[in-house]
């Protein structure tokens, strides 16, 4: 379509992720007309970008797939617990090959403005080739996790070897043999990474500023029993999955922390700890309610950090003391801590000695210098708003949505908001998003919206929109819930305290999956309650 032309469809989707491919694939079968736009040439979203060494899901692969299709869940088999990124962007591709999806996505095409037209309740959605479309309906499936950020560090343009961030890899793969490579960042790419670079490099430089908790994953490839059980049992597994606070199928023990012996305790923790990953955090129902309970918790978690490390020294400064075990999203890792007893690893505590500068030879701290051939980024993402606000998004009254959510983000269930009629939100701010499976939940909120569509049409509505009320109620409902946990307590990328001058509010919807799910079936059992539908003029 070239420049100063005009094309018209039912939806625009932003994004071809899970969300973006799920929402292109349900429009279209309600007998919508749908465009997807994608930044990226190909598939898959945050695991087409994220491609750095060790780079895999923390969700267990049985459950971080769609389960919308009981033929794709039959046909599709997973080869290990927890999959790579390759092997998640080879079924992404898969699935947008067997539902005959491309057709349907603009590729290389980011968007960078959307403007309502109040006259028609239209949106005019522009990409960065020239083109404009108009549409009805703009979903954003943007991706929590895909706006990356580089650190403000005096000199890094100055740096004479190579500069990688784990966000932007290169397809080709990087070789560090011979190398010496520092690492800036302990986060998730940070603690995936950082093991496998350490068996390349000739020496690894690893700057940490703040530890983080991480679980070995207990990786392995699947057997073809667990297999062959599995897909006889996915109906069971689903079921338990949407009705769960994270959507998968964990139960946590019957007891409460405290109500348990110490000898079931300590029973428990090792058991989820030989499960593997994340839901470490989830072992006992209080742990992130209690801190007794989440102290509890943390002495296991010590405990088993500090016996597989050699120096007691490095072992303090790997463990972290500043936030409650779980409040930020705990790692999943690949013998992560065992890594710093190789003789050619060394760790630097940027909080005790921050760095100053980087030159053409390497990094300065405060109190050394680091000669480096490459320096990998591993500084995550402006997580939640980031991707949007880049979007420029003017709704009514030539309000940007940049500068509605300049105190923070402002939503109603995590899909509308006021000011935006017709704009949905896929996993964004004030949903469970990154506290739950995003692919059940990508699934969860496209069908809220399909439902939404489908009814507006039925009864001669031309908008949807969320009320002001519902918003600041929502906001409220929110931070009460989150301020009822232990997690406000952590400096977290949820708050946003990553992002140098970003407002401190806690982003996510922290109720637990199932209940979240609940109230949005309720608002929209209620005839879109909290939302204003207006007729068409």
């Amino acid at each position: 379509m070239s420049s100063g032309t005009e094309c018209y469809f039912d939806v625009i989707v932003v994004g071809a992720g899970f969300g973006g491919l799920y929402a292109l694939h349900k429009f279209r079968q309600q007998g919508l007309s749908v465009r997807v736009f994608e930044a990226a040439p190909e598939v898959g979203g945050t695991w087409y970008f994220n491609r750095y060494p060790g780079a895999r899901c923390d969700v267990e692969s049985l459950d971080y797939c769609y389960s919308f299709s009981d033929e794709l869940q039959q046909e599709w088999t997973w080869t290990e617990k927890y999959a790579t990124q390759a092997e998640i962007l080879h079924y992404i591709k898969w699935v947008a090959d067997k539902l005959d999806l491309r057709p349907g996505i603009t590729f290389n095409a980011r968007v960078i403005s959307a403007v309502l037209d109040e006259d028609t309740m239209r949106w005019a959605v522009t990409t960065d080739n020239g083109e404009t479309v108009v549409a009805r309906f703009v979903v954003m499936a943007t991706g929590p996790l895909s706006s990356a950020l580089t650190p403000d560090i005096p000199g890094l343009e100055t740096f004479g070897g190579k500069i990688y961030h784990t966000a932007h890899w290169p397809h080709e793969g990087v070789d560090f043999t011979s190398k010496r490579v520092g690492v800036i960042g302990t986060g998730s790419s940070g603690v995936q990474s950082i093991p496998i670079i350490a068996e390349q490099a000739a020496q690894l430089v690893v700057f940490q500023r703040t530890p983080n908790y991480s679980v070995p994953a207990g990786n392995r490839p699947l057997t073809a029993e667990e297999i062959t059980h599995a897909k006889a049992t996915y109906d069971t597994r689903r079921r338990m999955s949407w009705r769960s606070g994270g959507g998968s199928p964990h139960v946590a023990h019957p007891k409460l922390t405290m109500e348990a012996t110490p000898e079931e305790r300590r029973a428990a923790f090792e058991e989820r700890w030989q499960l593997g990953g994340v839901l470490f955090s989830k072992t006992f129902a209080d742990q992130m309610i209690d801190i007794e309970a989440n102290e509890e918790a943390r002495k296991f978690y010590e405990g088993k950090i500090r016996a597989v490390i050699d120096d007691p020294e490095v072992a303090e400064l790997l463990i972290p003391r500043d936030h409650p075990i779980g409040t930020k999203r705990i790692c999943t890792d690949t013998n992560y801590f065992q890594t710093f007893n190789r003789p050619n690893v060394t760790l630097v505590s940027v909080r005790k000695t921050p760095i100053e500068s980087i030159d053409s030879a390497g990094v300065a701290t405060t109190s050394a210098h680091y000669d480096l051939d490459a320096i990998v980024l591993a500084t995550g993402f402006d997580a939640m708003t980031g991707t949007l606000a880049k979007i420029d998004i003017v709704g009514r009254n030539g309000q940007k949505l940049s500068d509605d959510w300049v105190d923070g983000p402002r939503t109603f269930l995590g899909l509308g908001v006021d000011g935006f009629p017709n704009l949905f939100l896929v996993s964004g701010p004030g949903a469970p998003a990154v506290l739950a499976n995003m692919v059940l939940h990508a699934e969860a909120h496209v069908q809220w919206i399909s439902d939404a569509i489908a009814h507006l049409d039925q009864h001669g509505y031309a908008a949807i929109e969320a009320t002001s009320d519902a918003v600041e109620n929502w906001i409220a409902e929110c931070n009460q819930r989150a301020d009822a946990t232990l997690f406000p307590r952590a400096n977290s990328w949820y708050v946003g305290a990553n992002v140098p001058g970003k407002p401190r509010v806690f982003m996510l919807f922290i109720g637990g999956f199932a209940t979240y799910l609940d109230i949005c079936a309720e608002v929209a059992n209620a005839g879109y309650k909290g939302f204003n539908l207006l007729k068409a003029l």
